[in-house]
């Protein structure tokens, strides 16, 4: 199939948030603090009222009311105090977007009793404590057997440290607001989201308000990659705006600010210890993490969660250790946790196939487990030997030169990479209405599109259960208005509506009549106790420049077990962008702190580097036929995050083959190899 809303995208009738057309609609700017730490002392907004077009400030000076929303970051403008560069401390409201700007930045006087912020990570910062649980709700720490004696019995070893920068996420559409107020007191936000009814029920908790009183619409989103997953502080402070001013008012971020409010990957300090016999079996595996929050909130990222899933081994710890310190609160980005948590495993396991003298994809396959390492529960299914198999059958791998750096073409020295990755398998529950209307069918669920082709995903599910053609059913979503449903996260968007959809289809056949509804609830809640996991392998072929130290990715592989692909055009898509994604963390992206003052440096895409097509010339994704009956009514696995997973540590390992040099710390820049 083709997208079902491509049309609408290409001629420009896709509306996307800050495009609706709204009534005397005013604009809202947000205004940072410009210290990393300390407090407000004086705040005059004189300037910029007298300004022509000017209509209201806000400030932190003179709090607005807000509800208890248990969220310190959506908590705006309620205290003077200054926890990170960049903190929203007021908003301007006027007649034009670039009035408002203006004001912003000209017409405020604002003073503040600053201090030198703390934004440096290190491991041995006298801050660090281990958090209770990481992200969603996993132990911080784990612990099966003796390491020590494991690592002191083993033939080969690996003790290496790796190090993963702060990231962010850079979705293409800014993240941006309409509030509007109407007369009864309700709200309507008009929001850049991953969740309408998720994002609906925390702004009505942060603005003290009853659910129902607050709607949130989002057709069309352009990119999210976890960064909209929640609401952030830009659509409390465009509600905030709309209630003074008396006016709708639409709010967009700049992509500089967008550094500072919507989430970005923890950078991470990783030591892994590795041990294995002289047949290449894992003795132990010790996985440690440190990484950052907030002063405000802590958010812990599962960074060696995904250790706890992959290679057999009769010791296995993993632990997580956390910082506050004086920065925006981090947040997801796609397939947090498993992207920098597989990048320091997965080198450990190159350079633990170069230590025992082994192939690294035979290495892998050796220590594949019968059950999950940690817990002991049976996979649902595990193909990643497969995924292996056929991975090293297309990319040739058996060519391999036997030994790093000693292919040359020219002023190129070429290598070649595996990696192994994964993705847990998540599903939530989910509402849906499905209603015969004019000889066709409209499905209704408050789901949304963020780009990955969600509408046609799930015309295609309905209309195989209604055994009707495509054309011939309507599928609305992106509003919380509709069926309740989980938000567009985890990989789990169409496992979990998929399954709603399908059991309220099942109802219209079975009832007979008009419409019928479903509500999965209590079928998530009765699902087997299996280990359910994406798996797959990436290969990477690149091109290091002798001279200049250039890295060119020539090519890319990717290779899953992701159950069954519903449509292949949109998989192949999703492949290819996490793909694409992972080959930047490898090479390019990376955001600068400046301890000094705690703002981020390189806050736009003219710094911060993201690949482009001329970065990816060979990039190719497959997949093996996956059957799997513990998932759900599709026999589907996400697959819009385990693309990324393991593409940076294929990168790291084929500029090692190809130089001798290892790289252990991202991005892989020319300075690090010169």
């Amino acid at each position: 199939m083709s997208r079902v809303e491509g049309p609408d995208k290409v001629t420009g009738r896709a509306t996307y948030a800050f495009e609706y057309d709204v009534p005397e609609a005013a604009y809202g700017y947000a205004v940072q603090a410009t210290v990393g730490k300390g407090r407000i002392t004086a705040f005059d907004a004189g300037e910029a009222l007298a300004m022509p077009g000017v209509l209201t400030v806000i400030s932190a000076m003179d709090p607005p009311e807000l509800g208890d929303g248990g969220d310190p970051e959506l908590a705006v403008l309620q205290a003077t105090e200054i926890a990170y560069h960049g903190q929203v401390i007021a908003v301007v409201v006027a007649e034009t977007q670039e009035i408002a700007r203006a004001a912003a930045e000209t017409g405020l006087r604002v003073e503040y009793a600053a201090e030198r912020p703390d934004v440096g990570l290190r491991a041995d910062h006298p801050g660090l404590y281990a958090p209770e649980k990481v992200n969603p709700a996993y132990p911080a720490r784990t612990e099966k057997g003796d390491v020590e004696a494991g690592l002191a019995d083993a033939v080969a070893t690996v003790d290496e440290v790796y190090r993963t920068p702060i990231l962010h996420n850079n979705a293409m559409e800014p993240h941006a607001t309409i509030a509007v107020w109407e007369p009864d007191g309700t709200l309507t936000l008009y929001d850049s989201t991953q969740g309408p009814g998720t994002h609906r029920d925390i702004v009505a908790k942060v603005l003290g308000l009853p659910p129902d009183q607050v709607r949130v619409i989002s057709r069309h989103v352009g990119g999210g990659f976890g960064s909209k997953g929640t609401p952030r502080p830009h659509a409390i402070l465009a509600a905030l705006a709309a209630r003074a001013a008396g006016r709708p008012v639409k709010l967009a971020l700049t992509r500089q600010q967008m550094y500072d409010m919507t989430g970005y990957r923890t950078p991470t300090i990783q030591r892994i210890r590795l041990g294995a016999d002289a047949r290449g079996r894992l003795t132990a595996v010790d996985h440690h993490v440190v990484e950052q929050t907030s002063t405000l909130a802590e958010f812990a990222e599962q960074t060696a969660v995904a250790t706890r899933v992959m290679y057999a081994t009769p010791a296995l710890r993993t632990a997580h250790q956390l910082v506050r310190l004086n920065v925006p609160t981090p947040s997801w980005m796609r397939a947090p946790g498993e992207t920098p948590g597989m990048f320091a495993l997965e080198s450990a396991m190159d350079e633990l196939a170069v230590a025992l003298g082994m192939d690294p994809v035979e290495l892998r396959v050796v220590n594949d487990p019968d059950a999950e390492p940690q817990g002991g529960r049976p996979f649902s299914s595990r193909n990643l030997v497969a995924c292996l198999r056929e991975g090293a059958r297309r990319f040739h791998w058996a060519r391999r030169d036997p030994e790093p750096g000693i292919r040359l073409e020219g002023r190129w020295l070429v290598g070649t990479g595996v990696a192994s990755s994964t993705y847990p398998v998540y599903r939530r529950p989910s509402s849906a209405s499905v209603r015969a209307r004019d000889g066709g069918y409209v499905v209704r669920i408050g789901a949304v599109d963020i780009g990955t082709g969600a509408r046609t995903a799930l015309t295609r599910i309905a209309a195989e259960v209604l055994g009707a053609a495509p054309e011939q059913v309507e599928v609305e979503i992106g509003d919380s208005a509709l069926p309740p449903a989980s938000l567009a996260g985890g990989s789990m968007g169409t496992a979990s509506w998929g399954t709603a959809i399908t059991r309220a289809c099942e109802a219209l056949l079975k009832d007979g009549g008009e419409e019928a509804t479903a509500d999965t609830a209590e079928e998530v809640a009765n699902t087997a106790d299996f280990a359910r996991h994406a798996f797959g392998a990436q290969f990477a072929e690149v091109r290091v420049n002798a001279d200049t130290g250039e890295v060119r990715v020539s090519r890319l592989l990717g290779v899953f077990a992701a159950g069954r692909i519903i449509e292949p055009t949109l998989a192949r898509s999703q492949f290819i962008g996490g793909m694409t994604m992972g080959l930047g963390m490898a090479l390019m992206e990376e955001t600068y702190i400046d301890e000094r003052f705690g703002d981020f440096l390189n806050h736009d895409l003219a710094q911060y580097h993201i690949a482009a097509c001329a970065d990816v010339p060979d990039v190719e994704a497959a997949w093996i036929d996956e059957e799997d009956p513990y998932l759900n009514p599709m026999g589907s696995k996400g697959i819009g995050e385990i693309g990324i997973v393991g593409t940076a540590a294929a990168i790291a390992n084929a500029v090692h083959h190809a130089t001798g040099r290892r790289v252990r710390d991202l991005p892989i820049t020319p300075a690090k190899l010169l």
